[in-house]
């Protein structure tokens, strides 16, 4: 069983690193979005139409949420070892078990919510109106249950890896 979820682990880590890479090139994108529109608003008086939507529908989006999976693998979010530093390795990797499966609830919860909430808006072809022209921003709606779903999974994953291992450990 731990050799199949580790098998698993290990090929997740392609969709992890992509999601990471594009969530890097959104936030690359929306410097030079933003730096092209400022530019033109400053030395030629003409913005780039529809950079505030863009950016804030698409970029902003993708930079913050693209990334939980890769977050999650490399231990990344913040921890406070306050109370813990002094407890038992065995009780650490315990409740370290017992975080990620209270993260993998709300996360989930936030999944599904955002998942019901993209289909509503790709239903409806949500847009914005930008310099008296739509937006289609429906599509960025789905970057969010990606995300979560991903690291969900990988969540998942590890817990059974790590509830496998400790109890391994004796």
């Amino acid at each position: 069983m731990i050799e199949v979820v580790d098998r698993l682990l290990k090929r997740i880590e392609a969709p992890i690193r992509l999601m990471l890479w594009l969530a890097l090139v959104a936030g690359f994108l929306m410097m030079l979005h933003v730096t092209v529109d400022v530019t033109g608003r400053t030395v030629f008086n003409r913005p780039f139409a529809g950079t505030t939507e863009i950016v804030s529908a698409y970029y902003m989006v993708a930079a913050a949420y693209l990334p939980w999976a890769w977050i999650a693998r490399s231990d990344g979010h913040i921890m406070v070892e306050l109370f813990t530093r002094a407890a038992p390795q065995r009780f650490n990797e315990w409740l370290d078990i017992l975080v990620k499966i209270v993260t993998i609830a709300y996360v989930s919860l936030f999944t599904w919510q955002t998942c019901l909430r993209a289909i509503q808006q790709t239903r409806a072809g949500e847009v914005w109106e930008a310099a008296g022209r739509f937006i289609p921003v429906w599509p960025s709606r789905w970057m969010l249950p990606i995300a979560g779903g991903l690291m969900v999974l990988y969540l998942i994953l590890r817990v059974v890896s790590d509830a496998a291992h400790a109890a391994r450990r004796g």
